[in-house]
């Protein structure tokens, strides 16, 4: 297959080259200006975003889409939220809907926030404090995919997690007289005002219903607001009338008047359509065959930048053949991530990956076990090779030769053609698979629900917030098993409770250093890797491709693509 790719190999090599000065000019492109002639000069305008299809609910509590994720980061506002600037200054935590971030007391277990005068909703209602605490009980109420990895802590929780309906959240308690909100926390959580900045701890009106609101767009605070909204053509945001800067760093003032969204647009298409200037920006994945032509004819709309991102095989341990350590085992050593590197478009934005913690992380993967001339018990410092080998005797050994295996995969190009390859992988295993694509808008969620025994499949995972908890607790900890639901978060249905306890440890022990709680990430990630619930295959650079027209592209450590910021006129 590889042969078959010689014509490919050539153009990606011709992208490294030709990328490499436009992706350090263009991508880092200077932080937005708000001075008053940057904003008479360039305020106006409509940004067009163009995306093969819609991603999903629009309730910001419970989507967890990165193409709306970054979306809302435009439209709503939490207590906190990371600051809106390039490199890693974008990783910090500044205050948002709260005046100041406060000093944690009792050994971790409080935060005090007072809120800040003068905001208002899209829909002419102020904000007050029992907004705050609504949006948080609403998290539980609603099923937020993250209410129990990010929430958890908060007293009451349990209780809610429970019984949803009957959520109470004491743990969450408002003082109107002096706007302060305080947070109760039952352990502490050294990334307590982290969770806080992600967009599913957003503060919505009180009256806002305890149910996914599906289509329906909820009232927000940011300079944009969500108008019109049809899932199969298009996303329509206008400016939120009500919206005034107050915290530059947290939320700054919007360029564009509008920002159109248009689904149903292939994404060999949309690479056409954005080069010459019909939209300004595509959610899809470059196609692999189109990486060529951007190389070499189109290198100043092409930015390449750094994101703690990655592909990665979930294999479901609740169902045959994966319910065999052996089986997983063989997929780790018969998965070939230099084919998956070139797949995605080279070694210039993706790297082999052997472990959950890409090395854009604080703590990064630094074993891999199942490589060529390595094991659990000997590994290697990096990925040398496949195994087929072993791999095959793994399968052998597990009585799982012959069995059906499908994989699902996103109907994107690079997702199929790494579906495809995965397909023909099994094959050689000894397995009979298919490959089953799905909308990408579905593809996630669909693994994630134990109802419909996905056995395995090809899946990518960006940061929430650059933490190894975010890669590791998010995708692999108990708390986020959630049997017959589109949001139980931890495909594999994986809980190894040494592991969870490790894990616990460096996200609740406030005495420990950063070193510390790298060490401890970096076993929790080993001790992972030995039991294989997931083949991790690489990690991937964010390839942005942009109109001619489109200026002053600011790239955020979370939320990529700042969409406010924008110049288009």
């Amino acid at each position: 297959m590889l042969a078959s790719k010689s014509g490919t190999l050539f153009r990606c090599a011709c992208f490294c080259v030709l990328l490499t000065n436009s992706a350090t000019k263009a991508g880092m492109a200077a932080p937005a200006s708000d001075t008053p002639t940057a904003i008479t000069t360039h305020m106006g305008g409509t940004l067009r975003l163009v995306a093969a299809s819609s991603g999903g609910t629009l309730d910001p509590q419970i989507n967890y889409s990165a193409k709306y994720i970054n979306l809302f980061a435009n439209v709503y506002d939490g207590l906190t939220t990371f600051r809106k600037a390039d490199g890693l200054a974008g990783a910090d935590v500044v205050p948002d809907l709260a005046e100041d971030l406060p000093q944690p007391e009792d050994g971790g277990l409080t935060y005090t926030f007072r809120l800040r005068e003068g905001i208002t909703f899209s829909n002419g209602q102020p904000v007050a404090t029992a907004d705050v605490v609504t949006s948080f009980r609403r998290i539980f109420r609603v099923g937020s995919p993250t209410a129990g990895a990010f929430y958890g802590a908060i007293k009451g929780a349990d209780a809610c997690l429970r019984s949803p309906a009957d959520c109470k959240l004491e743990g969450v308690v408002e003082n109107p007289a002096t706007r302060s909100i305080t947070f109760h926390l039952t352990t502490p959580d050294t990334e307590f005002l982290h969770k806080l900045a992600f967009t599913h701890a957003v503060i919505l009106p009180a009256n806002a219903p305890d149910h996914d609101t599906g289509n329906v767009p909820l009232p927000s605070t940011g300079p944009y607001q969500l108008t019109a909204y049809d899932p199969n053509r298009f996303l329509k945001l206008e400016r939120n009338p009500y919206f005034k800067e107050w915290n530059a760093q947290a939320q700054p003032f919007g360029y564009p008047d509008r920002i159109d969204y248009t689904f149903g647009i292939p994404d060999e298409a949309a690479v056409t359509a954005v080069e010459n200037g019909q939209y300004d920006w595509m959610a899809d994945p470059i196609p692999l065959d189109r990486l060529g032509e951007l190389g070499s004819r189109f290198a100043s709309q092409t930015h390449v930048l750094r994101h703690p991102a990655m592909y990665f095989l979930p294999m479901n341990m609740r169902e045959a053949p994966f319910s065999s350590l052996k089986a997983r085992q063989a997929v780790n050593y018969a998965l070939n991530r230099k084919a998956m590197t070139i797949l995605y478009g080279g070694p210039a934005i993706a790297r082999p990956l052997c472990g959950m913690l890409p090395s854009t992380l604080p703590a990064s993967s630094t074993q891999c076990f199942y490589t060529k001339d390595a094991s659990p018990e000997s590994p290697a410092p990096m990925w040398r090779g496949t195994d087929m080998e072993i791999a095959r005797n793994l399968v052998r050994e597990s009585g799982t030769y012959g069995q059906k295996v499908t994989v699902i995969a996103a109907n994107t190009s690079v997702d199929l053609a790494m579906g495809a390859w995965v397909r023909d992988m099994l094959q050689n295993l000894g397995y009979r698979a298919n490959l089953r694509p799905l909308s990408s808008a579905l593809a996630f969620s669909y693994m994630q629900n134990s109802d419909n025994h996905v056995q395995i499949g090809v899946a990518s995972w960006s940061a929430d917030y650059p933490s190894a908890s975010n890669f590791l607790d998010a995708l692999l900890g108990c708390e986020n098993i959630h049997p017959g639901s589109d949001s139980s978060i931890n495909i594999p249905g994986f809980c190894n409770q040494d592991v969870q306890s490790l894990m616990d440890k460096a996200k609740t022990d406030v005495s420990l250093s950063a070193q510390a709680q790298n060490a401890l990430w970096q076993e929790a990630d080993r001790r992972v890797m030995e039991q294989a619930p997931v083949a991790p295959a690489i990690e991937k650079d964010a390839v942005i491709l942009t109109s001619p027209r489109l200026k002053n592209l600011l790239f955020t450590t979370v939320n990529q693509l700042l969409f406010s910021q924008a110049w288009v006129q």
